[in-house]
């Protein structure tokens, strides 16, 4: 049985290790998510009694409940980018490989982490923008490089002649939409039959490529 991180607080940092401290809310923030699957769960006592703290410690790093969600967000992107690279890497050179790799890299983490990946894509942020401390220029930017890599990747596949985007850019957002539509969907409906081939399916059909 895991020992209850409240009865056992972990040890005052070092000075000029408040980024380890930092790392560790962020990290306990992301672990009672991926536990609950609910952004509501994650309060300032919440991710302080997870991270073996007192809470008014986390003020030290975090104004807010919504400033840590913004790093766990931040951080998930980071995690899913780098988990789409590594896939593109190990798909070769192969531009339709390439492409798959980074549309079925999407959909198995959005599988593996439900909860974050639901606070990744907006159920959380809108209502409450205005009574935090993120604003709308804090949320711009997330998820930019996904979409680059997959933009990139549709791009590699207009200049083989594989389908004939001319605005790859914009392609990508109607590929990650559909993307995104089937990940919550087989979130939300796991009963559901799935078609073992339904991602490939999607993903030829709203790109032009052939199946093969």
């Amino acid at each position: 049985m895991s020992e209850d991180p409240a009865t056992h607080p972990r040890a005052r940092n070092r000075r000029g290790e408040g980024a380890k401290l930092r790392d560790e809310i962020v990290a306990a923030a992301a672990g009672l998510l991926d536990e609950t699957g609910d952004d509501s769960a994650i309060s300032l006592r919440s991710v302080a009694r997870r991270a073996g703290i007192a809470a008014p410690s986390i003020y030290r790093h975090f104004p807010d409940q919504a400033a840590i969600m913004l790093a766990v967000t931040r951080s998930a992107f980071a995690e899913l980018d780098d988990r789409l690279r590594a896939d593109v890497a190990a798909a070769g050179e192969d531009p339709r490989s390439r492409l798959f790799a980074v549309c079925d890299g999407y959909l198995e983490f959005a599988a593996a982490h439900p909860g974050r990946y639901r606070t990744m894509f907006g159920g959380f942020w809108k209502p409450n923008l205005g009574e935090s401390s993120v604003s709308e220029d804090d949320l711009a930017t997330l998820g930019q490089a996904s979409m680059e890599l997959l933009a990139e990747a549709l791009a590699a596949c207009a200049d083989a002649g594989l389908i004939t985007s001319t605005d790859p850019s914009a392609d990508a957002v109607a590929l990650w939409l559909g993307l995104h539509g089937l990940a919550h969907q087989r979130a939300v409906s796991p009963a559901f039959r799935w078609p073992p081939d339904i991602a490939e399916r999607l993903i030829t059909k709203l790109t032009g490529l052939d199946c093969e």
